[in-house]
């Protein structure tokens, strides 16, 4: 960014004639309301995403105003502005689908208006990463917000937070332990307060991703939504986004110092740690392909046998994200980690890692952050399999897994596509015993659903009812990071781009070895060349119009973010 006009000023409407610009600017302005004496403040934008549909981010108007209220009191003219909103419950087929036109919206947004530095506030699991991609090209300071995750409630003497909670008891259900009343009542107590899922799903990974790669205000990733810190927090966000945005331009931070192959890798190192989202390393891919960082799974490999999962939260562990709030934050996780950590990082407040980590008090509560010399797990939560099944690669969250079913080999049990899935899994005729292999195929990003959140395939009702509890599933899917259970997830390529995993077929044998990061479907590569040509035509879609036709010309496969091609960095 230049040392050139600042407030109103900046990016002024082509008119031919930029005093008119400016005048005919500050003409409507003045039916906002705004004084001429403000008028000529920095302007500090806003890009928040409320909406009726995104239960996430119900407190977001508070949030707003009391970001506001930091700019107001350190000089500046603060403009709010909406973005589109991703609520994952009520977006068909797929919020993933949406979370590259909310990262163009942002980006362009960013760039068409006057603004000397923004404020962006999500929280919502796709809308932190929409908000990254979209802020990392942005030429203008950038400060994240997160809106927290939700409180818990008690239900019957049991503390109940959505999503884990979710499955666990609808899992119930499925094999007959809660009845309709029962699961009714579990319905109504889930979900009781504004903010993102109260576990380390992909809400709560992506907030702990963002203040760990230096883009979120320090302690900030863990409040919860309702608590008083959070409003605190937008406060003291408008303030340093205020600062930024005065600063000259040879002591400003952009997205683009802050975000660096170093915090990448700082923050898959957290990822590791917390157990956090398989949808992490998607949402991670993507951020850092804006800014040309490639993200390599083999390398993720690396790390995660060097970096034990230290926390015990749902879903891997016990508690709430309540709890790690006040076990001390994420902070607690960073100076456990410190001796793996890129100490020079940047980040947003313009100290380093390491000059925060140095300031921070040393409270944390060890019943929910363990010392690294006592982990909850050796290792970091996930790893990448590779094979003739997924020769780009899949993911598997070893720390929600049942490591009795890392290594062995089953039978094939094949669903073509959701529908087909929701047609036959609880058929009690399906051909099925509890140490076969379910495999999902055409659920990945070219496919009609755009990757939902399917991989956490159900167990057939017939052994649910027999007491199975987890059994190994193989899809191009994604799971939710609420989620749990031997899962392999994005396959890649996926099946409707003429992946590997669309020439399985039932009765087929398949070999997992997650301690040699391998995923083999074992038939002889003749009859999968047979089976290759007599496939049919791609069901990947061909809209005639509209976003899904750039959705479905442009998307990339997981393993490069489920990006756009045209909105990676160039080469």
């Amino acid at each position: 960014m230049s040392d050139g006009p600042k407030g109103l000023a900046n990016g002024l409407t082509n008119y031919g004639d930029n005093d008119f610009s400016l005048y005919l600017r500050r003409s409507f302005a003045s039916a906002m309301g705004y004084s001429r004496e403000i008028m000529d403040q920095p302007v500090v934008g806003i890009c928040s995403s409320p909406s009726n549909y995104n239960a996430c981010h119900r407190a977001m108007p508070e949030l707003v105003e009391a970001v506001k209220r930091g700019v107001l009191a350190a000089g500046g003219l603060p403009m709010d502005f909406p973005t589109i909103s991703l609520g994952e419950t009520f977006l068909n087929p797929t919020s993933l689908m949406y979370r590259n036109l909310m990262s163009m919206d942002v980006e362009e947004m960013i760039r068409a208006q006057p603004m000397d530095a923004v404020v962006v506030i999500g929280g919502c699991d796709k809308t932190l990463p929409a908000q990254l991609m979209g802020a990392a090209n942005a030429d203008v300071p950038v400060i994240s917000l997160i809106t927290g995750p939700m409180m818990t409630s008690p239900l019957d003497g049991e503390r109940l937070g959505a999503c884990t909670d979710c499955r666990r008891f609808w899992a119930k259900y499925r094999a007959g332990e809660v009845d309709a009343a029962g699961i009714k009542r579990i319905e109504g107590r889930l979900a009781t307060t504004a903010g993102t899922c109260a576990v380390m799903g992909t809400a709560s990974t992506m907030a702990c991703i963002t203040e760990t790669l230096g883009m979120a205000l320090p302690g900030t990733a863990a409040i919860p939504a309702v608590h008083a810190d959070r409003l605190r927090a937008a406060e003291y966000s408008g303030r340093r986004a205020f600062e930024l945005a005065v600063a000259p331009a040879a002591d400003q931070l952009l997205p683009r110092q802050i975000m660096t192959p170093k915090s990448v890798e700082n923050a898959l190192r957290v990822l590791l740690a917390v157990g956090g989202s398989t949808n992490a390393i998607v949402h991670l891919t993507a951020i850092a392909g804006r800014l040309g960082i490639k993200i390599d799974l083999d390398r993720l490999n690396v790390l995660s046998d060097e970096t034990p999962v230290l926390i015990d939260l749902k879903p891997t562990g016990e508690f709430y994200m309540e709890d790690l709030f006040a076990a001390g934050g994420l902070g607690t996780i960073l100076r456990e980690l410190k001796p793996l950590l890129h100490l020079d990082c940047q980040m947003v407040t313009g100290q380093t890692l390491g000059e925060r980590l140095a300031d921070e008090h040393p409270y944390v509560d060890r019943r929910v952050v363990r010392p690294m010399d006592d982990p909850i797990y050796a290792q970091g939560g996930l790893v990448a399999l590779f094979g003739n099944l997924a020769p780009r690669g899949a993911i598997l969250k070893r720390s929600a897994a049942d490591p009795s079913l890392f290594e062995g080999e089953g039978r094939a049990v094949v669903f073509s596509s959701l529908d087909d899935l929701a047609r036959r899994i609880d058929d009690p005729d399906l051909d099925v015993q509890a140490n076969d292999y379910l495999v999902l195929q055409n659920a990945g990003p070219s496919a009609p659903a755009a990757m939902p959140e399917a991989g956490y395939l159900p167990i057939p009702r017939k052994l649910a009812e027999a007491g199975v509890k987890d059994m190994v599933r193989i899809s191009d899917a994604r799971m939710s990071g609420t989620a749990y259970g031997t899962i392999v997830l994005h396959v890649s390529p996926d099946a409707a781009a003429g992946g590997p995993l669309g020439l399985v077929r039932d009765g087929d044998r398949i070999r997992l070895s997650v301690a040699e990061r391998r995923i083999e479907l074992l038939v002889d590569a003749a009859e999968l060349e047979r089976r290759q040509a007599a496939m049919g035509p791609s069901i990947k879609p061909n809209p005639s119009r509209g976003y899904q036709k750039l959705y479905y010309d442009q998307i990339l496969q997981a393993d490069e973010g489920c990006d756009f091609d045209f909105l990676k960095a160039a080469d």
